[in-house]
């Protein structure tokens, strides 16, 4: 559980409860088994006569539930400011509850950044290029003969604006089908129990309800010294909107959304400079996994620059011209391109909702909350990029329904140690738990296992090998403490490192699930043998 206000990176904790106790499994099958015969031999007994105070009981509890369906004007048991995965997921969560909810969008289409400007567009434009860079410079190795490959930048564009369009669209039916009112503007708390809207359409409404969730999302950190302009200089929502592929793009920030976007124009065709503050990137990967991960990138033409920043921009027309100096201080130079990405990170969006006059408490912008996301503000909620802990899309969703939850009574839960971190390059990493370098910080005696995908035998049948797995256990209880893929489909692949940590798993519970062969999962198996024994093929 975490912390009230704070969401650290969570301390491992010494838990033996996963060993193997074979006999005492077996006898809780077979315990299972009675109980289950014993529960079908009285089920099909009952006659209707029985069954029908059954039916009245339930009728009873329906009525009695604590947030029952009111007619259209009546006041709101829930208000949703925002319409993001977050926001969305807790709206219709909560109307499956019981509740009647509005959602208050100002943006004009549901799904936040994440949907519209953010994780589904940069997909879309990422398996774009990967399919024409394939076609480029892959398909003789499979004795496939094209002719010329070109890129039609519009038609990438359009793809995805598709892909964006039927998404969206699919939350409102979402919203139709679960009785969710979808108000259309922006959304302010003028007063406890009572939000505001600004239609986008004009004039305003405002709204009666029991309690308000936040879900605000955030927005780019803007960098102090270079404006951007969504034409030369980008943030990621010019950057997934660009006419044409850039000659020279500097990415300002090595982190995963900077990464991203960097390798769809690189794979079109654009040189690309990493200009990163830290001594490397992405900070929070498993040391051994980013290194690997960066000599394949540099095989693709990426240049970094480390412990160094931007400190001004200047454009001239087509040309954009950086300065840049050592992080620890020292000579400026210049550093020319055609684009520039910042993607420094994002901060919370929490402007114009009213929150420092309601006395709502905020830590730099965020809003500070307890372990059921409550504020200090009775009847206030808040979840997602907008409170303490990793801005990710389906962390904000699990917020939004372990919150929802908690309001009907519910025992709502998110484990914020086990959420994973994915990085959609190709090869794509994916990592949940902790690294070997934070199991050194914390002190904590650990082995560890790793398997390269070049002893894989789909991923040489696919002629896609580049990366590997990587294990972290408790030594001695062979617990999962962490998990790092580098490959291709790592972020499927991960989910299954994830379920089995999730019930305090060990390695050789992994290792010893039949895993099917010829599979990417199979390398998951055998770098879970690497680590509590030895693995077969390597």
């Amino acid at each position: 559980m975490r912390e009230t206000l704070l969401f650290p990176q969570p301390a491992y904790v010494n838990n033996n409860t996963h060993k193997r106790k074979k006999d005492a499994s077996a006898d809780m099958s077979v315990a299972m088994a009675s109980f289950a015969t014993r529960m079908v031999k009285r089920v099909t007994v009952l006659s209707t006569k029985q069954l029908a105070p059954l039916a009245s009981q339930t009728a009873a509890m329906q009525l009695a539930r604590p947030f029952a369906s009111a007619a259209a004007g009546e006041m709101q048991d829930l208000v949703v400011i925002g319409g993001g995965p977050g926001g969305y997921v807790a709206a219709i969560k909560a109307a499956q509850l019981g509740m009647k909810v509005t959602c208050v969008e100002g943006r004009g289409s549901l799904g936040g950044t994440c949907l519209n400007v953010g994780c589904i567009p940069s997909k879309a434009l990422l398996n774009a290029s990967h399919h024409y860079h394939d076609a480029k410079h892959n398909f003789e190795k499979y004795g496939i003969t094209v002719g010329d490959v070109s890129i039609s930048v519009e038609g990438m564009m359009k793809s995805k604006d598709d892909a964006v369009t039927g998404l969206t669209s699919g939350i409102e039916g979402l919203f139709k089908k679960n009785k969710v009112t979808y108000s259309k503007g922006w959304g302010s708390i003028p007063k406890s129990g009572e939000v505001k809207v600004a239609l986008s359409e004009g004039g305003e409404e405002t709204i009666q309800t029991k309690n308000i969730l936040i879900a605000t999302g955030s927005e780019v950190t803007p960098l102090p010294g270079v404006p951007i302009d969504e034409e030369r200089i980008v943030s990621s929502t010019g950057a997934i909107a660009l006419k044409e592929v850039p000659k020279h793009l500097v990415c300002i920030g090595g982190g995963i959304i900077g990464l991203e976007m960097a390798s769809v124009w690189s794979r079109l065709g654009a040189q690309i400079t990493v200009v990163e503050f830290l001594p490397h990137m992405v900070p929070s990967m498993d040391g051994e996994i980013r290194k690997t991960m960066e000599r394949q990138l540099k095989k693709e033409g990426f240049k970094f620059k480390y412990k160094t920043k931007v400190t001004a921009a200047e454009r001239n027309g087509d040309s954009i011209k950086l300065t840049i100096e050592p992080a620890a201080g020292g000579d400026a130079e210049t550093l020319e391109c055609d684009y520039a990405l910042v993607s420094i990170g994002r901060r919370p969006f929490t402007e114009g909702l009213g929150l420092e006059a309601l006395g709502v408490k905020m830590n730099r912008g965020m809003i500070e909350v307890d372990h059921d996301f409550k504020t200090n503000v009775p009847g206030i909620y808040a979840i997602g990029d907008c409170i303490p802990g990793p801005m990710l899309a389906h962390k904000a969703e699990e917020d939004g329904v372990a919150c929802v939850e908690t309001m009907a009574g519910k025992h709502g839960h998110v484990n914020y140690a086990n959420v994973p971190s994915i990085l959609y390059t190709h090869p794509e990493v994916a990592w949940v738990g902790l690294t070997e370098e934070q199991c050194k910080e914390q002190g904590i005696e650990y082995t560890k296992g790793t398997f390269s995908m070049m002893a894989n035998s789909r991923a040489r049948a696919n002629n896609d090998a580049a990366g590997m797995v990587k294990f972290v256990a408790e030594k001695g209880t062979d617990k999962i403490l962490g998990a790092h893929i580098m490959g291709n489909a790592a972020g499927e692949l991960i989910m299954e490192c994830a379920l089995a940590m999730e019930y305090g798993g060990s390695t050789e519970d992994i290792a010893r699930v039949c895993h099917g062969h010829p599979t990417l999962s199979e390398a998951v198996k055998e770098a879970a043998m690497a680590t509590y024994d030895k693995p077969i093929h390597m």
